[in-house]
């Protein structure tokens, strides 16, 4: 009888301990346990596995109390391109009436970004397909591609110099972009003589909008006998002069390109708190971390090896379980908050922050009266120095002195003023939202199958907890509402070198024909002349824009100070808009 009494006491006491509003290590070790589990593979964008994870969420949220977000369901879906697929592409080269047809995956691949065109034309080899003014190197300087289908080589022709100031112009979208631009319908990439086994692109998505108005195409070394390729390389490369012309073989090339986007559907999880008192009810706070992490790796891995399930157990299961034992800590309190609170647990985040930017185009209150966003993500690696850093710190004035006032865990505090990054919260600063964003930092586990619960610093994590619940709730209750600052992006221009600044945030989950905006700094060139967020950037000067890559290589064309006309589709309407380029 006695050991009867004994098993129900300890069990009554592990019920406690599990209802228990407190923020505890053993809590936190459960949760991510699971959440970083083999059973969820690696919680991908979309999956079932996904799902699953989203439903323990809810569960867990309703267990604390916490209300339906999304008009009475926890849940809200939003549509994504999950891949690309080949369709029907052929290339074939007709000379004097006779066809040779190459095979598919074998000879020849379409790339991810190619148009859907059947195109047909005469054969121009153009070198390494660059245009580089400030090289004084131009392989299309010399000949005529208008309506025609050029064969360039991949990479550039200075590869022997380390951090050549040729590096910016060989990426494969800039050089089919500027292909379009010079008027050419088709593009053939082909390896140099450094890639031995002559192997073809890789076909896949880079989670931006296809190139439009040109076929590209991948294409083995040995479709092209008549040409003296690695003669021509040998050349331009020992002088760094270009050797293009028009292949006068009689030979012309028909191509016919066609990638299908399959789409695909995926969840955020929302759920929030009523203020206890009346005085400020309409304004709330959210509290949001991303769920989703690389299933079994995919493009964005950094592991080598075969595929293997990529656990996510600090990105982000960490910062998801942030997410929920603040949500049990401020059930136990929500008589005491002056705001409503919102949690929400993101997905796509790894795709490019497509669930929170879903959610603050679609927010089910009024998106003005959101006081602050709180983001965690990667939260679980707290070092022997206590080093944690938080973005965002420029956003409103009265960060930095909650910030260290509320710090009595000890903390090694690095702040970053800026609001954009690369995490869920970018998406609600777009909004004129002040944000902050909690991180331990990375390491060598990021984005590969090793992250896994068993290297989570518990203890750590407890403690930022605790922080980030102090700061978060002193924010809740406080009498002003936080102000806004605009804070100058640091990192605009790096994918080309540019010094131009124009102040424009991208839309990444705009799957859109031009460059959608998601957002415009405050006092930049674009808010100067007029852009706003929702803004769809078709031409940027004499460049048509299709996409981020277009804009920015676009903008390695100018120097601050010009003045760029830029066509604008702003819902219906198509504007005209006139920019006067600034400097970094």
């Amino acid at each position: 009888m006695k050991n009867v009494f004994l098993v129900c006491a300890l069990l009554s006491s592990f019920i406690i301990a599990q209802n228990s509003p407190d923020i505890t290590a053993e809590e936190i070790k459960q949760h991510i346990t699971y959440l970083a589990s083999d059973e969820l593979e690696g919680r991908m964008t979309g999956t079932d596995a996904l799902y699953e994870a989203a439903d323990f969420l809810k569960k867990e949220f309703e267990s604390y109390g916490l209300k339906p977000l999304f008009n009475g369901s926890y849940f809200q879906e939003f549509p994504f391109m999950e891949k690309l697929e080949l369709g029907d592409n052929e290339l074939t080269f007709v000379t004097n009436g006779t066809e040779k047809s190459f095979e598919l995956s074998k000879d020849f691949t379409a790339l991810g970004f190619t148009d859907n065109k059947e195109v047909k034309g005469n054969l121009v080899f153009a070198g390494y397909g660059i245009t580089a003014k400030d090289l004084n190197y131009d392989d299309y300087a010399n000949i005529e591609v208008k309506d025609k289908i050029v064969i360039v080589f991949r990479n550039h022709p200075d590869m022997k110099t380390p951090h050549s100031k040729f590096d910016q112009y060989s990426s494969l979208r800039y050089k089919t972009t500027t292909a379009r631009d010079q008027g050419a319908i088709g593009i053939i990439f082909i390896n140099t003589k450094d890639n031995k086994e002559d192997v073809l692109v890789d076909f896949k998505y880079d989670n931006a909008a296809k190139i439009t108005g040109i076929s590209a195409l991948s294409a083995k070394r040995e479709c092209f006998n008549f040409i003296s390729l690695l003669e021509l390389q040998n050349q331009i490369d020992s002088t760094l002069t270009p050797k293009s012309f028009l292949v006068e073989s009689g030979i012309n090339a028909e191509i016919s390109t066609e990638v299908n986007e399959v789409r695909g559907t995926s969840i955020n999880v929302g759920a929030f708190l009523d203020a206890g008192n009346e005085k400020f009810k309409d304004e709330y706070l959210v509290l949001g971390a991303h769920f989703d992490h690389l299933g079994w790796g995919g493009d964005n891995s950094l592991y080598m090896g075969e595929p293997s399930i990529h656990n996510g157990a600090d990105d982000n299961a960490s910062g998801t379980t942030g997410l929920l034992e603040l949500a049990e800590k401020f059930a136990s309190i929500k008589n005491q908050l002056d705001r409503k609170i919102v949690f929400i647990a993101f997905s796509g985040e790894e795709l490019g922050l497509l669930g929170s930017s879903y959610v603050v185009n679609n927010f089910p209150l009024p998106i003005e009266n959101d006081i602050t966003m709180i983001n965690m993500d990667m939260i679980g690696r707290l070092n022997d120095k206590n080093d944690l850093i938080v973005y965002g710190t420029g956003t409103s004035s009265k960060w930095k002195n909650i910030l260290d006032n509320k710090n009595d865990y000890d903390f090694n505090l690095t702040f970053n003023d800026e609001g954009f990054g690369p995490s869920d919260h970018s998406s609600f600063y777009g909004k004129k939202v002040p944000v902050l964003f909690f991180f331990t930092g990375t390491h060598s586990d990021y984005h590969k199958p090793s992250d896994d619960a068993d290297k989570i610093n518990l203890a750590g994590q407890e403690k930022l907890l605790k922080y980030v619940y102090d700061v978060a709730l002193t924010i809740a209750n406080s009498e002003t509402r936080p102000d806004y600052i605009s804070v100058e992006r640091k990192d605009t221009g790096k994918m080309t070198g540019t010094k131009v600044y124009v102040g424009t945030v991208p839309d990444f989950a705009g799957e859109v024909d031009g460059y959608k905006l998601g957002g415009v700094t405050d006092g930049s060139p674009a808010a100067k002349a007029g852009l706003q967020a929702g803004d769809i950037i078709t031409q940027f000067g004499e460049k048509k824009i299709s996409n981020i890559y277009d804009f920015t290589y676009a903008l390695g064309n100018y120097v601050p100070g010009d003045k760029v006309k830029v066509l604008v589709k702003r819902g219906e309407e198509v504007l005209t808009i006139e920019i006067e380029l600034g400097s970094r």
